[in-house]
């Protein structure tokens, strides 16, 4: 049987690519991990009009055209500090290329897919899978663990463990049969909102590995953990036929590319999420505030809420950069003249009521007090009673039929049109050069569910076109402003994917206004997205306990430090509290850590919860108490042995939490007193 190894010192991929079956994952191995498996699943997986599944059933991952493509050639390359393989397979009537990408020193890489129709006739692409891979699950899966996370608007990223046996996969002697089992467990994205339902990350854990996944694209997904014969398999991809609407015919000659998935291969879950953290920083976009990572003071949750005016925002504005903010952002209603501004946006101009003096002059003092200004924005959207509504041919929106796709009194722009694109280019750019804005805050509020059927071989496929031409948008936008700043915001955490994130600098990770129900999202956060992405909101009030504040500071400070709240209403102590607080993050932004989590992932109803953010020579533990406090003991059983130094990072100015290192059992025991309290230890 020929074989294929691929990779570098901190992952080799074998492939087995036997003459009269599919190219499969055999073996895969990092410095702490390794898994084996003789399953043969197709690597990549094609749906078909002419060629379904095998068996028939719904699966992703068990295609006929899966089974029946075969090694043509294959080719390894290094370039810039990535490996590259590119490998070729062929079926009847198709032609398919498997490109994988690794950055050098990772244990993760990228899996794409190009499909090209190679014979006399068309071919009607159903579902094409980016990456299908049996996992290694030996003893029939006994001491296998799935990772999913669901979502919700002000519930984001809630994790759960499940066992693949017998809670997920029942045993049924399937064998007895002599076909594959089809039961499988799959995660679905059905528009948009690329995390608002499910976070589009998952991990499949056992006792000695553990694989981790993320689907690269902000519209329509799918990940899928099947059982075969003697394993279990996994599938990736993005939008298909029976779960969005998606088709589309390839004249001989077209090709088609999947969207692109990340796979990391860890010891355990930290280790996976470790290299996924690491394999982000590399390929993220180059941009200033990828290492800047400046101070955000944002003025909506829990502070103005949507009402700014000039009066309102000058002293809030002088109370952020006492603090030692740098961004100041202008949130929704700027453009405001009635109160009622949701159904009638998408013109973006200021407002002259809130702003008698013009909205210039708030901006001049944003930068005055020596910080930038921002604004929120809500790009893909106009209302039906917008100006722009008229202004608008039909085809530079989503529709259905031949009508515009209404959503919530809303218009959703279809960025494939060059109307839609010029509009929104026109607005950016007229902000930039007139205010000076250097952040926005894109924020995403309504859907076009399944897509458009205008111009477009099916409405899934029109979406998909949409996604890419979204995306391309925003790459123009830095091509023209290389410093902008943007946020990514969907209602809060609703569009936190790697192909938003990727090219934007920091990510909503919630709407939640409650500080007790921040701390789950924001402790899990990082594996979803890069800690210094993570901008979750720190919104302490004047009437708050030195410790209710303390607890907001601490939610803001586990990832890229987001402040809002009344500043200007508070006394000297407690601004002392928010300097010290600013001041923290500053310092923690040089640094690139991992996380890792010594209780596990957070539950939504945890009374403590500990998110750590490993530098390698310290580690900083984010620890929030919501309970009745006690002893909470953190395991760390790579320091067992060891002497530690345990110190207080904030807030230096309350009581310390007593600290007790047990080095022969490896954990940090913390006397916390009753919630809420949080503190950042390091």
């Amino acid at each position: 049987m020929s074989r294929i190894t691929w990779g570098h010192d901190a992952l080799r991929l074998t492939f087995a690519a036997p003459p009269d079956g599919p190219v499969s994952l055999a073996r895969a191995e990092t410095p702490h991990a390794a898994v084996a498996s003789a399953e043969p699943v197709g690597v990549v997986q094609v749906q078909t009009a002419g060629s379904g599944h095998k068996p028939a059933g719904a699966r992703l991952g068990m295609t006929t055209l899966g089974e029946e493509l075969r090694h043509v050639a294959h080719e390894a390359s290094t370039e810039d500090g990535w490996h590259r393989l590119a490998v070729d397979l062929a079926a009847p009537g198709i032609a398919v290329r498997l490109l994988l990408e690794s950055p050098d020193g990772v244990p993760a890489f990228r899996s794409s897919v190009r499909v090209t129709a190679a014979g006399d006739g068309p071919v009607v692409l159903r579902a094409v899978s980016s990456w299908a891979a049996p996992l290694g699950v030996a003893d029939d899966g006994a001491g296998w663990w799935l990772h999913t996370a669901d979502s919700d608007w002000i519930a984001e990223s809630r994790w759960r463990r499940r066992a693949f046996r017998p809670e997920l996969f029942p045993e049924m002697a399937a064998h007895l049969m002599g076909l594959r089992p089809r039961g499988e467990v799959r995660l679905v994205s059905p528009s948009t909102w690329s995390s608002g339902r499910h976070v589009p990350v998952a991990a499949a854990e056992g006792p000695d590995a553990c694989w981790l996944w993320q689907v690269e694209h902000n519209g329509a997904w799918r990940i899928e953990v099947g059982e075969e014969f003697d394993d279990f398999s996994v599938a990736l991809g993005g939008p298909n036929d029976l779960d969005h609407s998606w088709m589309v015919a390839l004249a001989p000659g077209e090709s088609f590319e999947s969207v692109p998935v990340g796979v990391a291969l860890g010891r355990d879950l930290d280790g996976a999420a470790s290299a996924a953290t690491r394999y982000r920083r590399a390929a993220r976009h180059p941009h200033p505030d990828n290492a800047a990572r400046a101070i955000v003071f944002n003025d909506y949750m829990n502070t103005l809420n949507g009402d700014p005016t000039t009066q309102k925002l000058l002293p809030l504005i002088d109370a952020a950069a006492a603090t030692g903010a740098e961004i100041f952002c202008i949130d929704a209603g700027w453009y405001d003249e009635t109160g009622h501004w949701w159904d009638s946006v998408g013109e973006w101009l200021p407002s002259r009521t809130r702003f008698p003096g013009g909205l210039g002059e708030v901006v001049d003092h944003i930068r005055a007090r020596g910080m930038t200004p921002g604004l929120w924005l809500e790009p893909e959207v106009v209302g039906v009673r917008s100006p722009m509504a008229d202004l608008l041919p039909d085809g530079a929106f989503m529709m259905r039929g031949g009508q515009r796709l209404v959503e919530d009194n809303r218009f959703h722009l279809d960025l494939r049109h060059p109307a839609a694109r010029e509009h929104l280019d026109s607005v950016v750019d007229r902000l930039v050069d007139e205010f000076g804005v250097g952040y926005f805050k894109f924020d995403y509020n309504t859907t076009p569910a399944a897509g458009t059927d205008h111009d477009s071989p099916s409405v899934g496929h029109g979406l998909l076109e949409h996604n890419r031409a979204h995306l391309a948008w925003l790459e123009g936008l830095f091509e023209r402003h290389p410093g902008l700043v943007i946020e990514n915001c969907g209602s809060g955490g609703m569009r936190a994917d790697f192909a938003m994130l990727q090219r934007l600098q920091l990510q909503s990770t919630s709407d939640q206004q409650d500080p007790l129900l921040y701390p789950p999202i924001a402790a899990s956060a990082p594996l979803q997205m890069l800690p210094e992405q993570a901008a979750s909101w720190a919104y302490p009030q004047a009437e708050m306990t030195d410790e209710e504040a303390a607890f907001c500071l601490v939610t803001g400070l586990a990832g890229r430090f987001y402040l809002s709240g009344f500043l200007n209403r508070m006394s000297e102590d407690r601004l002392a509290l928010v300097r010290e607080a600013v001041a923290v993050a500053k310092d923690l932004r040089a640094g690139s850590p991992v996380p890792r989590w010594p209780l596990g992932l957070p539950g939504w109803t945890d009374d403590v919860l500990v998110l750590g953010l490993d530098g390698g020579d310290d580690m900083v533990l984010a620890v929030w108490q919501r309970g009745d406090g006690g002893d909470v003991a953190l395991p760390l059983p790579e320091l067992t042995g060891r002497e530690i130094a345990v110190e207080t990072v904030f807030p230096a100015r309350l009581d310390e939490w007593p600290a007790r290192w047990d080095a022969d059992a490896g954990e940090l025991h913390l006397a916390t007193p009753a919630g809420p309290a949080a503190r950042l230890i390091r």
